[in-house]
């Protein structure tokens, strides 16, 4: 089951108007927090957005790659606590790809929102934009938002035969790994 959620997942930039339904919801906070972590630290925190004022002004994060936010039902504003680890990035990151992979088990589509050393303007950060805006206290970082939402559009999985092989090695680097 894992394998084949895995080979048709892929990002979702464009949703239907519908909303996610609570049971779906909870859901996706549940796969977040069973996310594993560092010496199971924990460091992550989540913020659930659903207000389409939220959203479009969310959208605005940065100045590429995140307008379709304004149309998803969806956001999930994924942050974490340096203090309480010092892996805090790929705790984040490990959590947030939990939400995605539990989207696509539900029949939701998704797509990865990247912030962290992101710029929202020339002067001001796209984390310290969302924070302000969510009120996220100081200290916590932003790493990401997963868009969220039914697709509206149809992706085709990509094929076995261009996974990029060449990327992998067996036992050392540059000696290919023999499928």
């Amino acid at each position: 089951m894992f394998l084949s959620l895995i080979q048709k997942r892929r990002s979702i930039r464009k949703f239907k108007a519908q909303p996610v339904e609570p049971d779906k919801l909870e859901t996706l906070v549940e796969a977040a927090l069973r996310a594993p972590s560092s010496m199971g630290s924990n460091p992550w925190e989540f913020i659930i957005v659903t207000d389409r004022a939220v959203l479009d002004k969310l959208s605005k994060a940065k100045p590429h790659g995140a307008t379709f936010l304004q149309n998803a039902p969806l956001g999930i504003v994924v942050c974490a606590n340096p203090e309480r680890s010092d892996v805090w990035v790929e705790d984040a990151s490990i959590a947030a790809t939990f939400v995605q992979l539990a989207a696509e088990s539900l029949g939701l589509g998704s797509c990865w929102i990247q912030l962290r050393e992101r710029m929202h303007d020339g002067k001001k950060t796209s984390g310290a934009y969302v924070s302000a805006l969510l009120r996220i206290p100081e200290g916590m970082k932003v790493q990401c938002i997963i868009a969220i939402g039914y697709p509206d559009e149809t992706k085709r999985p990509h094929s076995k035969e261009n996974l990029e092989y060449h990327k992998t090695h067996a036992g050392l680097y540059g000696k290919p790994f023999k499928r």
